[in-house]
């Protein structure tokens, strides 16, 4: 075995937390990669990793090697990723993590065009409304709508997705339009979970920002989910503008209190591993979906 490859299985025994784990992703036994990491402590001549019977537990010498060591893995793959492109198209698989709704809304319309332009690139598109670790799940790009903590990846922004309040022209023709903000308490409000700060609803009263504390009979952890049940009539709805732009287009779906609500601007953000934004297919994947926002 290369010792490139000796360092390769080291990080992803960090990443993934078990010889286990990364037996099984790279169709070895456990013993045969506890066995390749003992080798590249055996040549440095200290310890990485101390073993326990529930978890492996960096050294301190182990987590000064894997900064180097994650440096390294990524240079590689971008040094053979580019001499691969130098002779035709960016080439590989790309790991792209999305939101549902994001993801059926915005991306997945596009992508086509994307892989007709690069048909050498193939994606893997793992879809999730709950938050995932890009670095233990090697994710290249993670596309996420809303505040984002501090992190050691790469943040690219995107776009901007603005918040409006609609409901459907039979639930409006049932139950009213409502005029004010304070109108908002007499309906069936459907409310997204999961989420603190989506919880109230901010509109302007007299100029003064205020939270509406609305309610209804469903809340549900799936914006897609709360847009059908809108379009169903069940009942008012707020959520991110990419969601319901069609439905609004074509009528079936109504905006309400445009003049005094806070549409609540909001980051649509690319979280990129360290690295990877070198590598040609992530490069073009990413000038695609910037591409996509400025169409929009």
């Amino acid at each position: 075995m290369r010792e490139a490859d000796e360092i390769a299985v080291f990080v992803r025994t960090v990443d993934l937390g078990t010889f286990a784990a990364v037996g099984h992703e790279s169709e070895r036994t456990a013993s045969a990669v506890a066995r390749i990491v003992s080798r590249l402590e055996h040549r440095l001549g200290v310890k990485l990793l101390h073993r326990t019977t529930r978890r492996l537990v960096l050294t301190q010498e182990g987590e000064v090697y894997l900064r180097h060591a994650r440096a390294i893995v990524t240079a590689i793959e971008v040094a053979e990723a580019e001499v691969s492109a130098g002779a035709g198209q960016p080439r590989g698989l790309i790991r792209v993590n999305a939101g549902t709704a994001f993801c059926k809304h915005r991306l997945v319309g596009a992508l086509p065009g994307f892989l007709a332009q690069y048909p050498e690139i193939s994606i893997d598109l793992s879809v999730s409304d709950q938050r995932i670790d890009p670095i233990t799940d090697q994710t290249d790009v993670t596309l996420r709508v809303g505040p984002l903590q501090d992190s050691e990846l790469i943040l690219q922004r995107l776009g901007t997705d603005h918040r409006v309040i609609v409901a459907s022209p039979d639930y409006l023709a049932r139950h009213g339009v409502p005029q004010l903000p304070s109108d908002l308490l007499q309906h069936n409000c459907l409310l997204l979970s999961g989420f603190t700060r989506l919880a109230q609803w901010p509109l302007f009263v007299s100029g003064k920002r205020v939270m509406v504390p609305v309610k209804g009979s469903i809340t549900c952890d799936s914006a897609d989910v709360l847009l059908d049940l809108a379009l169903a009539g069940v009942g008012i709805v707020r959520l991110g503008d990419f969601l319901g732009e069609r439905a609004i287009a074509q009528g079936s779906l109504i905006p309400l209190l445009t003049d005094c609500h806070d549409t609540d601007p909001t980051a649509i953000s690319a979280l990129i591993l360290p690295g990877r934004q070198h590598v040609p297919r992530v490069r073009v994947f990413m000038s695609f979906l910037k591409l996509l926002f400025d169409a929009t």
